[in-house]
């Protein structure tokens, strides 16, 4: 299943039946969408580092991460596990992650994760394929078909910046997990837009 090109205005006139949704909109217009370079292998790495890190502490260590190889391209799964752990460590990555990275560099050397076939298929299946990866759960799996496959019907009950929102918005305990997925249903099959929104509204 190919990532799905959606029309903004039908997307909107959808999300807009949620009042509260429809507010957000009007205050914050159209979101930019295009965030992914389009390399799924930089995308898994930089969403491995941002793990329980905030914005702009990942950004500083992901480009520290970068710096380690000479390169002016992204190292490749093979460049990555020939560099120590300890000089991944300098960078400010944790040991658990560093063990992620290069799990994952070497699940794509072997063969046991086709990084081109994730595009094909449906959402269920790249979680399916993703989390068999240490180090890659379903959050991590979710935020990349948000942000790398431009899936447009994801919604995270494992994000905790989404349950905070949606628990101001529509004054629900945040760790009602079945309670908030019980309301994105209603945004489907936009649940990705409405996302965005909801993050936004915690500026």
């Amino acid at each position: 299943m190919m990532p799905i090109f959606f029309d903004w205005e039908k997307a909107e006139k959808h999300l807009s039946k949620d009042k509260k949704l429809e507010s957000l909109i009007k205050k914050h217009g159209r979101i930019k969408l295009d965030e992914s370079k389009g390399d799924l292998f930089y995308d898994l790495i930089d969403t491995i580092i941002s793990q329980q890190l905030s914005g702009k502490a990942s950004a500083t260590i992901f480009s520290r991460f970068q710096k380690l190889f000479a390169s002016k391209k992204f190292p490749t799964p093979k460049d990555i596990l020939k560099v120590s752990d300890e000089k991944i460590r300098a960078c400010g990555i944790s040991f658990a992650k560093i063990k992620y990275i290069k799990g994952l560099s070497q699940a794509i050397l072997d063969g046991s994760l086709n990084l081109e076939k994730l595009p094909l298929l449906s959402d269920k299946e790249v979680i399916i394929e993703l989390i068999k990866i240490k180090g890659i759960g379903r959050w991590t799996a979710e935020m990349f078909l948000m942000f790398s496959l431009k899936r447009m019907d994801v919604f995270s009950v494992g994000d905790l910046g989404l349950r905070t929102a949606v628990s101001k918005l529509y004054k629900i305990e945040r760790e009602d997990l079945k309670g908030i997925g019980k309301i994105s249903l209603k945004w489907s099959p936009y649940r990705t837009i409405a996302s965005r929104y909801l993050w936004k509204s915690l500026d």
